[in-house]
Order: structure tokens, then C-alpha cells, then sequence
């Protein structure tokens, strides 16, 4: 049975939505998930918008920042049991072989890591006023709330990799 997990969530600038649901399930995931972000083509910085929406919520921004996929792919990156794309164009892009997460303290049943896409509208891409851009980025932060509490109420040991699968697949529907 495993007691720890490590999800990254991937989209293609890693500015905003990413961002958010990083720090989303590192402020709900208490001790048995730590949540990462990154992106294919990185803006470099995070969307002052998203950091807005954190703090509006008191959510911690601490240590956010906007970082390529590629971190995660070296030996000494931590290993990965869920990768979210939360970007219609990240999910088209042939990922990287992130570190994949496994057994842990004996464990015999190895986990493979569950992919999924949780398809989230661009918040960086909507024209408009400033309340309407606020606006845009409050509807992505409520989209990735509701989904990852679905995810954190999922029973992860006692469901088979098939379900897990499928669960996780499923959240991005909703």
C-alpha cells in the first residue's frame, strides 16, 4: 500500500493553469501527495493572474515558477504516479519518459504512472477587460478545484491500475 504520491501537471507554458493546480493539491493534498507543474515551451514566468487567484483564495504561491518539462526526466527528478495535461496542446505533444513512480517500502505491486488530460480553458488567451480576463482565471481555478477534489476522493490503494485509470480519466470530463 503506498502512502505517498507525486503528480505533475503538464501544459504547454506552465504560466497558469498548471501553476494553479499545482499549488491547488500542495494546499489540499496534505502529506500524501506533493503536486509539481511544468510546461513544453515555458513562458518563463508565472501569470501574475494566477497568483492573484491564489492569494484571493489563501492558497501559498511560495516557490511557484514557470519550468520546462524537462526537470522531470533526469535520474535524480522525483518519481512520477499521475501526469495531468491540463492543456489541449500539451496533451498532443509526445511527453518526455518522466522518473515513474513504483513500489515503495517493499511494496510488491508496483504502481505504473496513470496519465490523464483534465482539458482546462486557456485563461492567458482571453481578450477583454481586466474584470474579464479576472474572471476568465477565477473559472479556471474553479475547474481545477472541483477536479482535484474528485481526485483527492478517490480510494487510490484499493482501486486496480485499470480503474485508477479510468477515475482519474473520468475527473477530466467533469
Amino acid at each position: 500500500m503506498k502512502d505517498h504520491y507525486n503528480v505533475l501537471f503538464l501544459c504547454t507554458g506552465n504560466s497558469a493553469r498548471s501553476i494553479m493546480a499545482e499549488a491547488i493539491l500542495n494546499s489540499k493534498g496534505g502529506p500524501q501527495f506533493t503536486a509539481y507543474s511544468a510546461g513544453s515551451h515555458p513562458s518563463g514566468s508565472v501569470r501574475p493572474e494566477a497568483i492573484a487567484q491564489l492569494e484571493a483564495v489563501h492558497i501559498s504561491t511560495d516557490g511557484l515558477r514557470s519550468k520546462s518539462w524537462n526537470e522531470f526526466t533526469e535520474p535524480d527528478s522525483p518519481t512520477m504516479d499521475f501526469v495531468v495535461t491540463v492543456c489541449d496542446n500539451a496533451a498532443k505533444e509526445a511527453c518526455p519518459l518522466f522518473q515513474i513512480g513504483g513500489s515503495t517500502g517493499g511494496d510488491a505491486q508496483a504502481v505504473t504512472m496513470i496519465r490523464a488530460h483534465w482539458g482546462v480553458p486557456d485563461p492567458p488567451a482571453v481578450q477583454g477587460s481586466p474584470r474579464e480576463i479576472e474572471c476568465a482565471f477565477r473559472e479556471a481555478y474553479t475547474i481545477l478545484d472541483r477536479r482535484i477534489d474528485l481526485f483527492l476522493s478517490l480510494a487510490l490503494n484499493s482501486l486496480d491500475r485499470t480503474a485508477l485509470q479510468k477515475a482519474v480519466e473520468q475527473i477530466g470530463e467533469r
